[in-house]
């Protein structure tokens, strides 16, 4: 309670590093180490005295918490020094160590803290090197020490492995659970200079990981110095609502004379690290590697009695992968759940699994993600075989191989729990019900809660499967209720599916199954917000023929997503997008699904439009009878590539490559757009019509004239982190670099940090960001603030489906010092670059965004008579106005006009009385001082209009 009291009230400053002061010590091999060479937690048990001492320093200039001297105390590590059956004691020695310098310089005012250091051990889980159930007896063992030493919290640190963390983490809370005692427990990882973990995983997976176990605080530590950190401490700080800690080393260390150097001087970490205080919110800060007692004074000089700076947390329901997060509501498409991996429904899978071809499961696990999957369900439940061990075989492959995160399906608890204890990331389990009662909740819920898992929940009671709207609610409440108050899982992990079953039976109770099921819905997600709703899509149309199935799915996924579906367990390859769907088919599915028998028997319309094997095909013309822009641009918007160099060819006899790009192509493409945004067509068959467009791009890109000669110019292009868009960026490449300009193209879900380095390694003139998704403008956001906090000036071309010019030059240009333009398309960024090396660079890429009008400063001119002067023309005649008089042109209700005025009011009341740049809170207190009077004013002329 009193660590909890003390980050209520301030900012508390963790030690600097144990192992660089330890070494330095320069202690006696044989006598000290007793030959133990590298094994610093021997010294707890020979030379206490030297590890408080230390201890005592960190003290003394201030710090709050020293953390023990145990960070390679875990059983496995400490059995290679022959220490492994004196775990417990080496942990409790080092926590009453730390325990009796702490009381030493304890105050009522100032109480000081001891952390029990857990490291990261010297065995990766993920790569195989330690069984699950290794490592947590390991740490259980060291956690169960430094609790009977008495230490204040446990802090997991240095993680470079995720499973490993979690593996930590699970131990812990055994530990405390068998000690009979609550501490907190911390856990802290370390992003290398990639900007991963060792094994690969980025922070916000690191974060969607370890989240579930809601640990006191998640951080950063070790690895690199806080200026390589920054970037990742900024997505921890946006993602994890609870406490931030941080404490890096002292820079990148050097090499000098033989032995590793840390540049990084005293103020220069403790600037940093209140930064990260007053700009991330972070409520615990130290040093590792490399720090000093002199680093930590400075520290703690700068910090005082802060506390966290302001923050707002976005966290999103997510999975991830050991690699990656996913988020479980996706913004631009449903999630996608692979159902390839399932011995029940997938015959290749099944072949597979009997042969062992473990490199093919993996193949076809990537070819799942490469259409557009975000998830994989694996079942491997095959009569005959053992599920255990193939289970096991199939995700110790896919969880190094395969970047999406994984659903377990299994009816069997063991095969469920020995999948999840394979996975550093954070799975969904298939699935829960209340078919037998609690038994299967109480086998299956307690496995979600210990791996940190979701949880699929289907609409299944001791009555049996739900088939009406209101049973299917009824059972979700029921499971909702005891999934969070019974087992402890989120709301917002848990996946509920209403079950959808076949409607072509012909049998009348069968008929309004599908209706059921969407009303069904409607009804959880309004109704359980925080949650999400999953649909196993094929039963739906099961006894179908395939071509009449195919065609039935999809009309209802679109019909299902109306209603506020948010994943789906499907084959990608087996949807098409409505809108290639022959209108007469496309309404017969839907008077199928809604039983509307106005005009016959729904199922025999529908089945007889399918007797034909072709029904499938859209009645069109051939491509020779078509216009080759149309011709393109059909190919474009059904993502056929297969053969589309013919139709190039016939363009290219009357067009220059560029133009076919310029006025057909992209064309193309805009359709696309257009009916993605209307939800007529699936992100996988945008990803189809991307690569058709870029096949057809990289085929004219051969056509293209090399401008020759040395490059005019240089940018740098990049879609941002988090977005894994890159159609319009790859677009621009192509046109800027045919036009003699050097592009260097980072790729997708690049941080500032990697943008930025390209940026000084090429000397690059401009910087082009790109992204399609809503979140992708924020990160755009904090990124233009980041350049202009480091003084960055570099010519930015900002491009993505979801920017518009208006957002760009008023809503983000005030943040940034340097050119920031908006680029619409591919041509405008050529536009841009021509400016640049021309030296005629415009902020403003076409027409400018409307803007309120600015107040003309009053002179009193040479009659001094107070009237504004102009500089316009005066002697030009008047245009006639359309008709004289009022007309009601359309009604909008004051509240909203009153709403942009006001916005717009906040603009000129910046350019009016400040001119120039004002940043972060600053600006924000100008705007709402200075436009106070005016924003009273307008609201009381619409007061008054009402």
């Amino acid at each position: 309670m009193a660590l909890l009291e003390a980050l209520e009230r301030r900012v508390l400053i963790l030690d600097g590093a144990m192992g660089t002061r330890i070494h330095a010590l320069e202690l006696d091999l044989e006598r000290d180490y007793q030959h133990r060479e590298n094994c610093p937690e021997v010294l707890n048990l020979t030379r206490p005295d030297a590890i408080e001492e230390l201890h005592r320093e960190y003290l003394e200039v201030g710090c709050d918490i020293v953390s023990t001297n145990t960070l390679g105390g875990a059983s496995h590590v400490l059995r290679e020094f022959d220490l492994e059956d004196r775990t417990r004691e080496v942990n409790r020695r080092a926590a009453e160590i730390g325990q009796t310098a702490a009381r030493a310089l304890s105050t009522p005012e100032r109480p000081r803290f001891v952390f029990g250091s857990i490291g990261p051990g010297t065995k990766l889980p993920s790569l195989g090197q330690i069984e699950f159930e290794a490592l947590l007896a390991s740490y259980r063992e060291q956690a169960i020490g430094l609790l009977e030493g008495g230490v204040d919290a446990l802090l997991i640190e240095t993680c470079y492995d995720i499973l490993q963390a979690k593996g930590a983490l699970i131990a812990s809370q055994e530990a405390l659970a068998e000690v009979r005692t609550r501490v907190p427990i911390l856990v802290s990882v370390t992003i290398e200079t990639t900007g991963t973990m060792l094994v690969g995983t980025d922070i916000e997976a690191a974060v969607t990981a370890l989240g579930p176990y809601e640990p006191l605080s998640i951080g950063l530590n070790c690895g690199t110095g806080p200026h390589e950190m920054r970037t990742h401490i900024h997505a921890l700080s946006e993602l994890w609502p609870g406490r931030i800690s941080v404490h890096p080393n002292a820079g990148l260390p050097l090499v000098v004379e033989g032995r590793a150097h840390y540049p990084l001087r005293p103020e220069e970490l403790a600037q940093a690290l209140r930064e990260f205080v007053d700009r991330e919110g972070a409520s615990i800060v130290g040093g590792c590697c490399g720090t000093t007692p002199e680093h930590l004074r400075a520290v703690v000089e700068a910090i005082g009695d802060r506390v966290p700076g302001p923050r707002s947390a976005r966290p999103e329901p997510s999975v991830s992968s050991l690699f990656q997060r996913v988020a479980l509501r996706q913004e631009t498409s449903f999630l996608i759940v692979g159902e390839r991996t399932n011995a029940n429904g997938s015959r290749r899978f099944r072949g597979l699994l009997a042969k062992e071809d473990w490199d093919g499961i993996v193949q076809m696990a990537r070819e799942q993600i490469r259409e557009g999957s975000h998830v994989l369900d694996v079942c491997t439940a095959y009569v005959g075989r053992d599920e255990l061990r193939d289970m096991e075989a199939v995700i110790s492959r896919l969880r190094g191989q395969a970047t999406a995160p994984l659903m377990i399906d299994s009816t069997e608890p063991p095969v469920i729990e020995r999948a999840l204890q394979l996975v550093g990331g954070k799975c969904a389990v298939n699935s829960i019900n209340l078919e037998d009662g609690l038994d299967r909740m109480d086998q299956i819920c307690p496995l979600v809660r210990r791996y940190g898992a979701a949880v699929v929940a289907l609409t299944i009671d001791e009555q049996g499967m739900a088939k009406t709207a209101d049973r299917k609610v009824e059972i979700a409440r029921r499971l909702l209720e005891l999934a969070t108050e019974r087992y402890g899982i989120r709301a917002s992990d848990i996946l509920f599916d209403p079950l959808t079953f076949t409607i072509c039976t012909g049998n009348e109770e069968d008929r309004r199954l599908g209706l059921e099921t969407l009303e069904a819905i409607e009804r959880i997600r309004d109704g359980f917000p925080e949650s999400h709703v999953l649909l196993g899509l094929s039963n739906i149309s099961f006894g179908l023929k395939p071509p009449a199935r195919r065609v039935l799915n999809s009309v209802y996924l679109q019909e299902a997503r109306k209603r506020g579906l948010t994943a789906a367990i499907v084959h990608v390859g087996g949807i098409l997008p409505v809108h290639r769907i022959p209108e007469e088919q496309a309404k017969a599915a839907l008077r199928l699904i809604y039983d509307d028998r106005s005009s016959g028997d729904p199922l025999l319309q529908f089945v007889e439009l399918f007797r034909d094997a072709e029904a499938l095909v859209r009645p069109r013309p051939a491509e020779e009878d078509l216009p080759i822009e149309e011709a393109l641009a059909r190919r474009i918007v059904e993502g056929e590539k297969s053969g589309i160099e013919k139709l190039l060819d016939r363009a290219l006899e009357t067009r220059e490559p560029v133009r076919i790009i310029n006025e057909i192509l992209l064309e193309g493409m805009k359709t696309v757009g257009e009916l993605f945004g209307s939800g007529e067509m699936q992100l996988p068959f945008v990803l189809q019509s991307a690569e058709t467009m870029k096949h057809a791009v990289a085929y004219l890109e051969s056509f293209m004239e090399d401008a020759g000669g040395p490059s005019k110019g240089t940018i740098v292009l990049a879609t941002v982190k988090g977005d894994v868009h890159d159609i319009g960026k790859n677009l621009v490449d192509i046109i800027v670099s045919n036009n003699g300009y050097t592009v260097v193209n980072l790729g997708i879900r690049q941080p500032i940090d990697a943008i930025l380095a390209a940026w000084r390694e090429h000397g690059a003139d401009a910087i082009g960001l790109s992204g399609l998704l809503v979140k992708s403008t924020q990160v755009m956001r904090d990124n233009l603030v980041q350049m202009e906090e480091e003084g960055i000036d570099v010519p930015v071309i900002l491009g993505g489906a979801a920017l518009t010019r208006r957002y760009v030059e008023q809503d983000l240009r005030p943040l940034y010092g340097g050119p920031l333009l908006y680029g619409k398309d591919a041509f405008a960024g050529l536009h841009v670059m021509n400016q640049l090396v021309e030296g005629e660079l415009e902020e403003s890429t076409g027409p400018p965004a409307p803007r309120a009008p600015r107040r003309r400063p009053v002179s009193k001119g040479p009659g001094g008579d107070g009237t504004a002067r102009s500089d316009v023309e005066r002697n030009i005649e008047p245009p006639k106005p359309p008709f004289w008089g009022a007309r009601v042109v359309e009604e909008i209700p004051v509240r909203e006009v009153y709403a942009y005025i006001n916005e717009t009011a906040l603009f000129r009341t910046q350019w009016q009385f400040r001119p120039g740049k004002l940043k972060g809170p600053e600006y924000r207190k100008l705007v709402d001082e200075e436009a106070r009077p005016e924003r009273a004013r307008v609201e009381r002329e619409c007061i008054e209009q009402e």
